[in-house]
This record gives C-alpha cells, structure tokens and sequence, in this order.
C-alpha cells in the first residue's frame, strides 16, 4: 500500500486542480459551458457559481490534506461529487464528452476518498 500521505495528498490534488485550475483560473472553459446549460440560472449566476465552486473545491483539497475529521471530509466530498455528477447529467449530458467514463471515473475517485478518510490519524503529510 503507498504511503498514507501519498494517498491524502492524491486525493486533494485532485480537489485543488478541479478547483483552481478548471474553475478559478479557468484552465478548461468547457466548466462554464456546462454550468451556463443550466436553464434560467445559468446564463445568469454561471461564472459566480463557477467561481463559488472552485473556492469549495479548493477548500476541499486542503481539509484532506489536513485529515480532520475524515469522515465527515469523505461525506462532503461525496455529496458534493454526486450533485455535481448528476446536475451536469441532468442539465449538460450534451456537452460531457464521455458520461459513462466520467461516472466510472468519479466513482474510482471516491473509493480513494473513503480509503483516505479510513487511515489513522496522525498519518498526514
């Protein structure tokens, strides 16, 4: 098994790259294609939101990398995965490139979550 740093630190990379990358500094302009599919709100409240939610993500990737309280982490985390997949499916499923493979891929990623949120405490990086 790697390292339980190794594994935390996989996980919030993940959130940071989501987060400041795709969203706050706008490395994948696809994301505000996808929120701005959203009728009545999108067009208007997208790039707030876009911004809203790379802040949460961002957010999220650092309470990994602190593993304070790891499972309410894991649980945020989940919810927040599970929204986002299932608003973009039910709004954008036009615009997502591979939806079956962005489900797979999401659901592999929360499996490393909830194995983050398992490992001792003390065992941050």
């Amino acid at each position: 098994m790697p390292p339980h740093w190794l594994i935390r630190a996989a996980v919030a990379a993940v959130w940071i790259y989501e987060g400041l990358w795709c969203k706050l500094l706008r490395g994948e302009p696809r994301e505000l294609e996808v929120v701005k599919a959203v009728p009545r709100y999108g067009e208007r409240f997208g790039v707030p939101f876009l911004l809203a939610l790379g802040a949460v993500e961002v957010a999220l990737g650092v309470w990994v990398l602190t593993g304070f309280e790891p499972f309410l982490c894991a649980l945020v985390q989940t919810v927040l995965l599970v929204s986002l997949n299932a608003n973009g499916l039910i709004w954008s499923r036009h615009l997502i490139h591979d939806p079956k493979g962005m489900l797979v891929k999401n659901f592999a990623f929360l499996i490393l979550a909830w194995v983050a949120a398992g490992l001792p405490a003390g065992t941050g990086p």
